[in-house]
């Protein structure tokens, strides 16, 4: 297990080939503040990677996505995430592409994976953020979107879990997808079986 990061120096540094936000001093900032006042810290390192899809779990409370957006500011870190692409209707679009949601058609001849697939072959830097359990409620199945995402764009997986006891979020190894959907699935699994959710335990 890694040592956290602590005061100042709660979030590691960011690994030169991450994609990075526009320099903004207040938003850094913030995500520390936000940090510090609720005694969260990181353990772990970011890989020095351009492309990844990375998972967060145990998932089990709206604070995880606070908790998730003060590291990304705090970083300066650019991690999108998914979002229905009505959500980018009238005023609301600038709002969607500034907190980095990434808008997809599910009704589109192109599924999803293929949409961001597709995305991450036309970038040179891109990650992006899927809870895989798709729900705060405990599930038994997870669903597979984020490895077939993974697995088409042939991009490692990163795990990163939320263990509210110590309030650590952790980064673990990158995870490099096989031929076998339910091997990879457990083995992930396994991965966050020590870890705890705010309102229950391990995936």
């Amino acid at each position: 297990m890694h040592p956290p990061f602590h005061g100042d120096d709660a979030v590691p540094p960011l690994p030169p080939n991450a994609p990075r936000m526009r320099p903004n001093r207040f938003a850094r900032g913030l995500g520390r503040a936000v940090l510090r006042l609720g005694g969260w810290r990181v353990a772990g390192a970011f890989p020095d990677l351009p492309k990844l899809v990375l998972i967060g779990a145990p998932h089990s409370s709206n604070w995880d996505g606070v908790w998730g957006i003060a590291v990304k500011l705090a970083l300066g870190l650019d991690v999108r995430i998914l979002g229905k692409h009505q959500l980018f209707w009238g005023p609301l679009g600038p709002l969607m592409r500034a907190l980095g949601v990434i808008a997809v058609n599910r009704n589109a001849a192109r599924g999803v994976v293929d949409q961001v697939a597709a995305r991450f072959h036309a970038s040179d830097r891109f990650w992006i953020g899927i809870a895989p359990e798709g729900t705060r409620k405990p599930v038994e199945r997870w669903k597979t979107g984020f490895w077939k995402i993974a697995h088409e764009a042939g991009v490692p997986v990163l795990p990163v879990y939320f263990h509210y006891p110590d309030r650590v979020i952790g980064i673990g190894p990158p995870f490099q997808t096989g031929d076998d959907l339910e091997h990879d699935l457990a083995q992930l699994r396994a991965f966050y079986r020590p870890w705890q959710g705010k309102h229950h335990g391990t995936p």
